[in-house]
């Protein structure tokens, strides 16, 4: 392939571009502030989604301590009921004033056992409402950090689009002036390999990084200028430069 000396130079131009769009594109999928919003909002999800939990607990909560709260009123009224007959003697009979106070003491007792419950549920209601408390105060906290890393964000990626289009259109100038066959082996190249162009700098290929032999590098030095020459390690288009030291 032939192309002009000044042409095969303005692949390095092109490479060079090539790489700082790449740079770019690299920076914006590993942008840390974009790490931070996501990290953020999945902490702003869990505590979200734990709210919601305790906000069912707390409703169920209310519903047994409801049913507890029923359960002792419906004991202390059937001894208030017991008491009753005790004191204005109602009860005649030996017998049954013996089961009578035999019953307002088992009652006593499963009162006593049901407030132990509406004092256990209280406790846990009591609980599960700080920890509420504490989620909502965190969850500000955390939505005010991810507002906060958003706008980090939004600003790191406007200024790298901003650098990526000035780029983009100092790269179209440059491939819009050089030929086509020309165009179509860098970009091959550079599909292979990242970089599609490398110069000669003191007998070495920038591309791999490996020095030429005194054999490549007379068949080089014999070259015609306008020659498209290729590296035989890493097979990149290799571009003759002053610093060639040919």
């Amino acid at each position: 392939m032939k192309a002009s000396a000044e042409a095969q130079l303005k692949l390095l131009e092109l490479a060079d571009l090539d790489a700082d769009l790449s740079r770019l594109d690299h920076r914006r999928r590993t942008l840390p502030e974009a790490q931070l919003y996501n990290q953020l909002k999945v902490r702003h999800d869990a505590l979200r989604d734990e709210f919601a939990t305790l906000e069912a607990l707390l409703g169920d909560l209310e519903r047994e301590l409801r049913k507890a709260e029923r359960d002792v009123e419906q004991v202390r009224a059937r001894i208030d009921r017991d008491r009753t007959r005790l004191d204005t003697g109602q009860v005649s009979s030996a017998k049954e004033l013996e089961s009578l106070q035999s019953e307002i003491a088992s009652l006593q007792r499963r009162q006593g056992d049901l407030e132990e419950i509406v004092l256990d549920v209280m406790e846990r209601q009591e609980e599960a409402a700080r920890r509420q408390r504490s989620l909502a105060a965190e969850r500000a906290q955390v939505a005010r950090e991810q507002e906060e890393a958003a706008a980090r964000r939004d600003a790191a990626l406007a200024e790298i689009e901003e650098q990526a289009a000035g780029a983009g259109k100092a790269r179209a100038a440059v491939a819009g002036d050089l030929p086509a066959d020309l165009m179509e082996l860098y970009d091959r190249m550079r599909a292979q390999h990242t970089v599609g162009a490398a110069a000669l700098r003191r007998g070495r290929c920038e591309g791999c990084h490996l020095s030429l032999n005194t054999v490549d590098l007379a068949r080089i030095r014999a070259a015609a200028p306008d020659e498209v020459l290729r590296c035989e390690e890493c097979r990149r288009i290799l571009v003759r430069t002053p610093e060639s030291g040919l």
